[in-house]
This record gives C-alpha cells, structure tokens and sequence, in this order.
C-alpha cells in the first residue's frame, strides 16, 4: 500500500503543477496579446523614421554629426543584450545568450584588453554576464515588469555617452525580434556608429513595416528637408536612436510572452501524459494488490478447511 500512496501523491503533485503551467500560459497569451498590439503600432514608425534617417545620410557627409561617424583606433565595443527577467520560457534566454557570445567571439583580443563591455537589460543577461566576468555597464534587471520609454533613453543615453567619451568606439545590439507566437528572429543588429545603409531585420526585409508591402521603409519618395538637412538630422537622430531602443524592448518582450505561452502549454501537455502514465502504473498496482489480497484469503480459507 506504501507504493500506491507514492503513487499517489506524485498524481496529486503533477496535477498541481499542471494547474499552475496552465494558468501560466493564459497569463502570457492575455500579455502577448498587448504586446502584440503594441509592437505592431510601433513598428512602422521605427522603420520609416529609419528610412528618413538613410534620406538625411545621403543627402550629408557623415562628418556632419559624431554619431555617423565610424572611429579609428583599438578595438573596444559595447553589446546591448535583451533578455528576459524572468526564465520559464523554454530556449528564450538561453539562445539570445548564446547569440550574444558567438557574436562576441569575434572581439576576443578587445575582451582580453578589458575593451569588451556588456549593457544587458533583463535579469537573466545581466546575470549570466556578470558571473563570468564580463564589464557590465549599468544595471537594468527588472525592467520588464513594466516595458517604459524611460528605460530606452536610459539606455541610449549611456551607450551615447561612452561612444562620444571615447569609451568604446562600436555598439551593437542583440535581441528577439517577434515573428509569431511559437518562433522569434535573433538579431545582432549594429547601432553606433549609425550605418551608412538602414539595417533590415527579417521582418522588414520580407513584409515591410508592420506586414504591409506598401509601407516597405526602403522605398520612400524624394524629400525637400525644411530647415536645411542638417539641422532636421540633428534633431532627429536622438529620437532615432531611442525609439529603436523602445522597439528592441517591445520586440523582445513579445517574443518573450509568445515563447513563455509554447513553454507552458508544452508542460501542461506534457503533465498530461505524465497523469495518464501514472494513472495507468496506480491501476496497475492497485490491481495488483486486490489480486494478492485476494488469494491470500483464498489461501487463509483453504488452509482452515485443510486443517
């Protein structure tokens, strides 16, 4: 009996745990649900204020402005890697981490120099960096409980000021871009200095700005800039910079809730094959202990009668 009461209580265990996974993945399809919404409502604006930007740079010498222009000198760049704060979301951190150091792989002389920094936003980068001794630049964990512009001028500002100040001379950015609810692009997208050719995502080079062949940010007709171009691109490429960020976030924490939902109901799923399995093994025991109650009293009885 103590093997049917083992048996048991792991049914009464993986029956909770079944309940959690399940109200987990209604919790995350009710988020990805908003976030949804959210980058597609910011997508277009990021890609077309993009495709104004490549306008502007064509139109100027990128000695017009320090953040166009691409530094000479050692070795020293800063990665900007998003991840999630939180794990439960099958492979998500795990492959964004794993991007982020293969694309790392390639500045191992600037790494021995102290020359390779690392800004993680959410918990799980930070964490993974900082134990194995990478130079970490700000603190951002926590920062999607609530996805907030602040957190993107936060960001821009600091990797601004290290690229002006000289402290690294290259940024780049890694994270998920959204492109359904079970799978995500990983993207190593470069980010100061401002490339010459506006970066296309997957995403965009396939569908456009948010899914709309007309809105494609690559095509867009001759402008007249009023003020002169000069002056429209100063004013714009802070902004640029910041609302990319902001996008980077809003992609990622899609991402995020669409891979926590496919982690969650996988494990509801596969808790249900769990509960069959053992329900089938409980039966099974509790068979077999009648059967041997059984003919132990047909044993007792035989023996009475024979004696």
């Amino acid at each position: 009996m103590a093997n049917l009461r083992d048996i048991r209580n792991r049914i009464d265990s993986i029956r909770n745990t079944q309940q959690v996974t399940r109200a987990m993945k209604m919790v995350a399809a009710a988020k990805l649900r908003r976030a949804q919404e959210r980058i597609f409502r910011t997508r277009p604006y990021a890609y077309q204020l993009g495709a104004v930007i490549s306008r502007l740079k064509e139109q100027l010498d990128a000695a017009e402005h320090p953040l166009l222009q691409a530094r000479e000198g050692s070795q020293s760049v800063l990665f900007i890697v998003v991840t999630a704060d939180r794990g439960l979301a099958g492979a998500f951190n795990a492959n964004i981490v794993k991007e982020a150091e293969h694309a790392m792989a390639a500045y191992e002389t600037a790494r021995a120099a102290g020359n390779l920094h690392v800004l993680a936003a959410g918990r799980k980068g930070h964490e993974h960096f900082a134990r194995r001794g990478y130079n970490m630049v700000g603190d951002f964990r926590g920062v999607f409980d609530h996805v907030e512009v602040e957190t993107a001028r936060k960001i821009v500002e600091q990797a601004v000021d290290g690229y002006l100040n000289g402290s690294w001379n290259e940024v780049k950015i890694v994270y998920n871009e959204f492109r359904n609810t079970i799978a995500q692009n990983r993207i190593v997208e470069p980010f100061l200095p401002i490339p010459k050719k506006q970066f296309l995502t997957p995403i965009m080079a396939a569908k456009g700005a948010g899914g709309d062949e007309a809105a494609d940010p690559r095509e867009i007709p001759d402008s007249i800039f009023e003020p002169e171009a000069e002056s429209v691109l100063r004013e714009l490429l802070p902004r640029y910079l910041r609302y990319q960020v902001w996008r980077v976030l809003l992609e990622s924490n899609a991402a995020e809730q669409g891979a926590r939902m496919v982690a969650m109901d996988n494990a509801t799923s596969n808790a249900e094959d769990f509960l069959r399995n053992l329900k089938l093994k409980y039966n099974r025991a509790r068979q077999s202990a009648i059967t041997t109650e059984i003919i132990e009293i047909v044993s007792g009885a035989n023996a009475l009668e024979a004696g």
